[in-house]
């Protein structure tokens, strides 16, 4: 006999998961896969409790997974155009030429505005992370900007654009499952986005007048200049990788299939560019780009420094098989949890003490973050919590879009701070930088929840609904 789960037990799943991943993860080091495993196996049991058969929580668990299949896709196709944008040139060309541009003082405030222009243009935080990201992350290096503060700059950058871009996955869904306007959805969040920018502009802009760097002409950055000079003949061409991307952005083609012919173009130019082998330029889609296809004359790859190497020597599918790993486990218990009801019991106790709009809005904001904690991804978030509080803000009188900028506030803009989710991880390979580095100067992307419960409190920015929306809700 199936029965619905108990609130002790459903609260009891996400327990579980904290102290395993805390204890296992955050004090002895474990990798968070099997803690992951282990905490789908604890919401199994629950599940059998309240009657579910194995197979139904297999379908759970596949249902889920059919949610990740995109950002997979996209995974997969990050690493092919990293691999391939460094055989190019492309990434090493921006290196090269970001270092005698950008201004270390100004660096985070620049890496922010570049990365931004980048998301917005391509709808992906992880697509402009990987290009303009990777390329900034290894200009900070060699500029001396501290790592943590240039992710968290980087990473603040590409949420910003995500969450702003019409092209964006959840920027689209979320209005979607709310049942608001694109673009209405988008203006209003700039209530909460464009002030978050600010501050964290306005506090990058001061660290960077305050900090001592390393001058761009210093002997160590004059030294990877000359050894990028030996790998590469550097050609406009190499630019139009990146142009492929930013012209699918604004013809509105898919992501996916833009970033796949950048890509094979990438190898091409790789080539007739710097004479690497045909071979060799494929080779960097599956496995990344090696020292070892290097064809310039006279080169030794052993008077190669650690830095050029580290620099140039990565991308490929392979090189994302972490983070899919990571997501499979991942689902496996939110699959489970989800398919034996633990998730919606919790958000309808929520649900029920609610008596003002800033607990709605709390409540909106503790269910998205309960959830993406536990899935790794804010597609879940959205849609259940969405679905699940829309009456809610009907009834109080509220727009629905104050729902939806919510749902972006607490899923998208929170997703980088969950270190065995998928942007957690993804940013920790691409970028070389842990959420517990990072967070702290990923300034927007927390501060975005701040003023979501201030204008909350105060009714700023709080838009009314419509008599007759009210009326069909109710």
């Amino acid at each position: 006999m199936k029965r619905e789960p108990t609130f002790f037990e459903s609260i009891s799943c996400f327990i579980f998961l904290g102290l395993v991943i805390g204890i296992g993860f955050g004090y002895f080091g474990i990798p968070i896969q099997p803690l992951l495993l282990v905490a789908a196996a604890y919401a199994a049991i629950i599940a059998m409790r309240v009657g579910l058969s194995w197979r139904e929580m297999e379908e759970g668990i596949i249902v889920s997974l059919k949610t990740a299949m995109p950002a997979i896709f996209i995974l997969f196709s990050v690493g092919i155009i990293i691999g391939t944008w460094i055989y190019s040139g492309t990434v090493p060309m921006l290196i090269y030429y970001g270092l005698q541009m950008i201004s270390p003082t100004y660096f985070l405030v620049t890496a922010f505005v570049i990365v931004a222009v980048v998301s917005v243009a391509t709808g992906t935080a992880w697509g402009s992370t990987a290009t303009a990201g990777v390329a900034l992350m290894g200009i900070a290096a060699e500029l001396d900007v501290s790592l943590a503060m240039a992710a968290g700059a980087v990473i603040s950058g590409g949420v910003f654009g995500d969450k702003l871009s019409p092209l964006s996955d959840t920027t689209n869904l979320a209005p979607l499952v709310v049942e608001v306007n694109l673009y209405e959805h988008i203006k209003h969040m700039l209530w909460t986005t464009v002030p978050a920018s600010i501050v964290g502009l306005i506090i990058w802009f001061f660290v960077g007048i305050n900090t001592e760097y390393a001058a761009p002409t210093s002997g160590n950055v004059q030294s990877l200049l000359d050894e990028l000079d030996l790998i590469y003949n550097w050609n406009l061409f190499m630019l139009i990788p990146f142009a492929i991307i930013l012209w699918g952005a604004f013809a509105k083609k898919p992501v996916v299939p833009m970033m796949l012919l950048s890509s094979v173009v990438a190898v091409f130019i790789g080539m007739f560019s710097n004479g690497f082998t045909f071979i060799d330029g494929f080779t960097s889609m599956a496995d990344g780009f090696s020292v070892g296809m290097i064809q310039a004359a006279d080169f030794n790859p052993e008077t190669l420094s650690e830095n050029v190497t580290s620099l140039i020597a990565r991308g490929g599918i392979f090189s994302m098989t972490t983070i899919i790993v990571t997501i499979f486990c991942g689902y496996a218990f939110a699959g489970i949890v989800e398919a034996s009801g633990c998730l919606d019991k919790i958000l309808e106790k929520f649900s029920s003490m609610i008596h003002s709009t800033w607990q709605l809005v709390g409540v909106t904001i503790v269910g998205s973050v309960i959830i993406i904690f536990t899935a790794g991804v804010a597609s879940i978030s959205i849609i259940m919590v969405g679905v699940l509080l829309q009456r809610a803000y009907a009834k109080r009188g509220l727009h629905a879009k104050n729902l939806s900028r919510t749902l972006e506030d607490s899923g998208t803009m929170l997703l980088p701070f969950v270190p065995w989710g998928v942007s957690g991880i993804y940013y920790w390979e691409v970028l070389g930088v842990s959420v517990a580095d990072y967070w702290v100067w990923a300034i927007p992307c927390y501060l975005c929840v701040v003023f979501a419960m201030f204008y909350s409190f105060s009714g700023i920015g709080i838009a009314k609904a419509d008599r007759q929306d009210t009326a069909e809700m109710n």
